[in-house]
């Protein structure tokens, strides 16, 4: 599945993921680089809500830029593999590497405003960050490393204290979101196949 095509079959879980999901595919539709920063209006991010094995507490990185707590992502920068990028930027900035997708499909879909900024001694003008989020399960007892280029901490937090610990009003939303819509437990298949959101939801295979 390509990842325009994982993007539109995306199921929205409410008024607020349709009309960003709406915009992210209109986006799309009317440029040809959004998978890149070349891209200076809005371009494609992906992230990873990393959340523990028993589903009471999420892993996040104290970010540099924002000076707030934050789940891990970074910017596609032409990777198709959404997924990828969301596990390999969880990687670089907490040092956590025993993880693995909850779902296969994506978790939610948000178009996240971002603030002009300095980074690495050059303006960056305001833009929109073109958000696709995966929910996976880490190991809370492996090892913590602080990118110290990326954020100033690394810690889990209990999730019904993710928004509080963010500064930013927009992500306190974006965060209630993510914490409503996480299951309590794991409806694994006996194959050891990782179960779609839907299939997860209704424990049968479509």
């Amino acid at each position: 599945m390509s990842w325009i095509e994982q993007i539109s079959r995306y199921h929205p879980c409410n008024d607020q993921e349709r009309k960003d999901k709406e915009l992210i595919l209109n986006c799309i539709d009317m440029f040809g680089d959004v998978l890149t920063r070349r891209n200076g209006l809005a371009h494609l991010t992906s992230s990873a809500l990393a959340v523990n094995s028993a589903r009471t507490k999420a892993l996040m990185v104290h970010h540099n830029i924002y000076h707030s707590w934050s789940w891990t992502g970074g910017h596609a920068d032409g990777e198709t593999d959404l997924l990828a990028v969301a596990l390999r930027e969880l990687a670089e900035e907490t040092g956590v590497r025993k993880v693995h997708p909850v779902f296969a499909d994506i978790f939610s879909l948000d178009v996240l405003p971002v603030l002009g900024h300095v980074k690495n001694g050059q303006y960056v003008p305001a833009h929109l960050h073109l958000s696709v989020a995966f929910l996976v399960e880490a190991d809370e007892n492996q090892p913590l490393v602080v990118n110290r280029e990326e954020n100033s901490g690394v810690r889990w937090i209990p999730l019904e204290e993710m928004a509080a610990c963010s500064t930013e009003p927009h992500m306190q939303n974006l965060y209630r979101k993510l914490v409503s819509k996480i299951p309590r437990h794991s409806q694994a298949f006996p194959d050891g196949s990782v179960p779609t959101e839907e299939e997860n939801i209704s424990g049968d295979r479509p």
